[in-house]
This record gives C-alpha cells, sequence and structure tokens, in this order.
C-alpha cells in the first residue's frame, strides 16, 4: 500500500492527535462487503495530518478484528513518523497483539470482555502489581505504555511506579461537564493530574468524548499533554465533513490551544 505524503505535511504539534477508527470498522461489520474500508480511512487520516492512528479491538470482535490489526500494521509501515496505538485489556487479548505486531504505544485500559464502552481507569491499588510484569514485557519489545486513568492526581505516582511511560487521563467527566456550571472544577482536575503525571515523570495523553467544542479548551488548560485520541466524535464528523476536513479541524483546534 503507497502512502501519499504530498498531501499534508507530517507536522508535530506540541499535542498530536491519533485518530480511533473503531467505529469504522463497526460501520463495515453490519454487512459483509467490506465496505467502509478502516485503511482506506486510517490513510485519509495520516494523510490529512494525522499523527497517529489508534484502534482497540475487543475480544468480541465488534469492531477492529484481527486481520484489522494487521492490515493497519502493514499500512503504518509507510509513515514511520507517525503513530500506531493499540488499546486494550492486557488480561484478555491485547498482549498476544502486542507480541506480534508491536505497535509504538500500548494503552492498558480496565474494560470487561463485554464492556459497552471505556468508562473507568486504573485502580493501582488493586492491580498495579499485576500490570507491572506486562508494562516490563512491553518496554522490553520496545512499546511504549500508557495507563488509561481516572483524574486523580494522587495516583500518578502510583503509575509511574509500576513502569508506565504515559497516562491516558479518561475524559469523559470533562466532556459531561461541558458547557455546565462544573466544567472549570472539572477542568482544574484534569490541570492538577496533569500536573502530578508531569512532577511523576510521565508522558501526557488523553481521550473519550473530546470533540471539535470541548477540545481547545482542554488543550489550553491541561499541561504538558502529548496526545489526545479521539474516535467517536472525529468520525462523526467524517461523515458530514469527510475524513480529510475532518481531521484538519481538530488539527485546527488543537492549533488554536496554542495561540497566545
Amino acid at each position: 500500500m503507497t502512502n501519499a505524503h504530498a498531501s499534508v505535511p507530517a507536522a508535530t504539534p506540541a499535542t498530536a492527535l491519533s485518530v480511533n477508527v473503531n467505529k469504522v470498522a463497526l460501520v463495515r461489520n453490519t454487512r459483509h462487503l467490506g465496505i467502509p474500508s478502516v485503511t482506506r480511512a486510517a490513510q485519509q487520516c495520516l494523510q490529512a495530518g494525522a499523527q497517529g492512528i489508534t484502534i482497540h479491538p475487543r475480544p468480541d470482535g465488534r469492531h477492529i478484528r484481527e486481520q484489522d490489526v494487521f492490515d493497519l500494521a502493514a499500512l503504518m509501515q509507510d509513515w514511520p513518523e507517525r503513530e500506531f496505538n493499540i488499546e486494550g485489556n492486557p488480561f484478555q487479548n491485547l498482549m498476544d497483539i502486542v507480541r506480534q505486531v508491536r505497535p509504538h504505544q500500548a494503552t492498558f485500559v480496565p474494560d470487561g470482555e463485554g464492556q459497552f464502552t471505556s468508562d473507568h481507569g486504573w485502580n493501582l491499588a488493586q492491580d498495579g502489581e499485576r500490570l507491572r510484569p506486562l508494562i516490563a514485557e512491553c518496554r522490553a519489545l520496545g512499546v511504549r505504555v500508557s495507563l488509561f486513568m481516572d483524574p486523580q492526581p494522587e495516583a500518578m505516582a502510583l503509575a509511574r511506579a509500576v513502569g508506565a511511560d504515559r497516562v491516558e487521563l479518561y475524559t469523559e467527566p470533562y466532556a459531561a461537564a461541558w458547557g455546565h456550571a462544573t466544567q472549570a472544577q472539572q477542568l482544574e482536575r484534569y490541570r492538577a493530574t496533569a500536573q502530578a503525571a508531569l512532577e511523576a515523570g510521565l508522558g501526557i495523553n488523553a481521550g473519550h468524548d473530546l470533540n471539535r467544542d470541548n477540545l481547545t479548551a482542554f488543550v489550553r488548560g491541561v499541561p504538558g499533554l502529548q496526545e489526545v485520541s479521539i474516535g467517536h466524535a472525529l468520525i462523526a464528523d467524517a461523515l458530514e465533513l469527510g475524513y480529510t476536513a475532518t481531521v484538519q479541524a481538530y488539527l485546527a483546534c488543537i492549533e488554536a490551544a496554542q495561540q497566545p
């Protein structure tokens, strides 16, 4: 598969955009025609300037399937400067995938097998010691590890202690508060957690229900934010605007946050 790097230069902002293409696979799986194409969606997002592609292959195969993982891994070989991020529960199917594919980043998410969507971060007091050897294995394979975490400043040192490179802050509470009286309070939780993560020596990612309305304020308000992973809202926007215009709109939201 060939890329088309001439479309949009691979700019590297302070906060990178990784596009989650799970929902493309979800639509495809409702028929047996192979459309829409997950790899074509990923390719168009990369051509539009996205700095990475994220997938979350669940054990039930409801959206991303095993073949998608390998097809996307092959595609990403044509984009060596972009990031391939694979999310999942390391106590389910994630580790077998990581061992075979060796993505740039593995994001450990504490989802149950039948869980509708990710809705909470790790409890490291409970699961930290079980996670530690799996984190170490990923790092030995050359794979960066990010832990999906709630915005709790006190948990950041624990994430670092078990060996994580980054945390991905679960942003649904922020998104749910957008436009309401608690918006500023929620954003302060994330600011404080990010500051604690930085002090612990962690990198900071974020994701879940971020969209064109709430993204700029989040990026502006959270220090050290290296990456946002956005799927549902971005793919929904792409149904109306197309992949290229949508990715460029999200990149513009990030750029706006970085303006003085």
